[in-house]
């Protein structure tokens, strides 16, 4: 007890001492001043903010206190109190009012100083801060910037130029890896493998190109994958499965071909896949999505997979999202999604070319806010109620398939305010009678549903309750 209470005399001492001694290095507060001042030199930072950087500087500015290891012959309370002051964290471009960093101008530039001044630098942000004039990013890949870097995040910054190869250093603590948006270029170099502790790569809408290098996928606490909006190429290799504790894997808007990879049934972690426009082709969805159950949104648009829906949604309860659009699928919509994915939120099947009738199970879907079947060839009875069709409002597409009709009731609910397209009233032929019949000793309904619902469902039941 006696010696904390010395730990504590000890340390408001030195905090009192800080007042009238500064914290941090001349030479790297001064960095600092030049920093601010490439960002935005409209501002007069060395007048707004005078003192100690460490103890009043501009939001984004962030210092930290940094201890001797003690000395296994000298284990006094002295050897824990702090030594050094230095920055840790430098964020640039105005987020929102809960995170005002230094405002950025047109003209921003990047400082060289940002690279060689500050060596106990743990995140590095700018957000939309290099939008005009050309800014080219130094080389720092062989350098000694980045020993203690954890995050180094530019996002929507498209005047920024720079390779790839020429950022991917040695950075063995960098948990994020931010660079969207921007103008960085060239292949992913096989020096990411480096990064052991990475958990999060986002790489999206560059002009990035090349095929994905084996070392990518040695990343073992690899969460966030997204590569999307780039030019990528070649086929995604059997190895992406390797990457067991991935949450998010986003290649979509690329040009990856070949197959979808089955070992990607190894990502048991995965909830969210966008593969979507790309270059897949011919080999169908993917049935081993149906052994994932921890996905929540799945998109293959864009991709001319072929084939019908397979029967694979009994254990992704959990799905929010699915996206098949313009994926050349034929044959009919499973009632069994319908039956299964009570979380539905997003259901896309446009531009296919599946047939057959719309299944009335979709409209039971609690969640659903969008439901697109535009250009198809499906036909019959448009199933929805005036309620589910008023609830979901235009975003229930239809448009495209001719060969739906309504019934004279649809719509006539007070509460129906949606608008939907002029559809043909359906011919008695086109709306469809319970049909009951008796095959190897066990009686079957077309559909339960149109059973209960008919004027006689009742007397039906009744009925079948005595043959049984």
């Amino acid at each position: 007890m006696a010696t904390f209470f010395l730990f504590l005399v000890t340390l408001l001492s030195s905090l009192v001492v800080s007042h009238q001694q500064p914290l941090l290095d001349s030479a790297e507060q001064d960095s600092v001043y030049e920093v601010l001042s490439s960002i935005n030199s409209a501002i007069p930072w060395r007048t707004l903010f005078p003192d100690d950087l460490c103890l009043s500087a501009p939001h984004g500015v962030v210092c930290d206190y940094f201890f001797e290891q003690p000395n296994s012959q000298n284990l006094s309370v002295s050897t824990t109190l702090p030594q050094t002051v230095h920055v840790t964290e430098l964020s640039f471009g105005y987020v929102s009012d809960s995170t005002p960093n230094p405002p950025c101008s047109p003209n921003s530039t990047l400082n060289p100083l940002l690279f060689t001044s500050f060596k106990y630098l743990r995140k590095l942000f700018f957000y939309k801060c290099f939008t005009e004039t050309p800014v080219v990013m130094p080389n720092i890949s062989s350098s000694s910037f980045g020993a203690n870097l954890e995050e180094l995040v530019f996002v929507e910054n498209p005047a920024l130029v720079s390779s790839l190869s020429g950022i991917i250093g040695n950075f063995t603590n960098m948990r994020r890896l931010v660079l969207n948006g921007s103008g960085v270029y060239g292949s992913i170099p096989d020096g990411i493998g480096n990064l052991v502790n990475i958990e999060e790569i986002t790489l999206s809408r560059n002009q990035l190109s090349g095929s994905l290098p084996f070392s990518l996928t040695k990343l073992k606490k690899l969460r966030v994958l997204d590569l999307s909006q780039n030019h990528f190429d070649g086929n995604v290799p059997e190895s992406i499965g390797n990457l067991c504790q991935i949450l998010k894997l986003d290649l979509s808007y690329n040009g990856f071909m070949g197959k979808i990879p089955y070992s990607m049934v190894n990502l048991q972690s995965l909830e969210f896949l966008d593969l979507s426009f790309n270059r897949f082709g011919n080999f169908g969805v993917p049935l081993f999505l149906g052994e994932m159950p921890r996905l929540r949104e799945v998109y293959l648009s864009g991709n001319l997979l072929g084939g019908h829906i397979p029967e694979i949604w009994e254990k992704l309860g959990g799905v929010s999202g699915i996206g098949f659009s313009d994926m050349g699928l034929v044959g009919e919509i499973p009632p069994s999604m319908g039956v299964y994915l009570r979380n539905l939120c997003y259901l896309r099947l446009d531009n296919n070319k599946l047939e057959g009738k719309v299944p009335e199970e979709l409209g039971f879907l609690e969640f659903v806010n969008e439901i697109n079947l535009e250009n198809n060839n499906l036909s019959g009875k448009i199933p929805f109620s005036a309620k589910f069709t008023a609830k979901i409002g235009e975003k229930l597409k239809l448009k495209g398939n001719s060969g739906l009709c309504i019934d004279e009731d649809f719509g006539s609910g007070k509460n129906n305010k949606v608008i939907l397209e002029k559809w043909k009233l359906c011919n008695k032929s086109d709306i469809p009678n319970p049909v009951i019949f008796k095959e190897h000793n066990s009686v079957s309904s077309l559909s339960s549903v149109q059973v209960l619902s008919s004027p006689s469902g009742l007397m039906i039941l009744c009925f079948l309750s005595l043959l049984w």
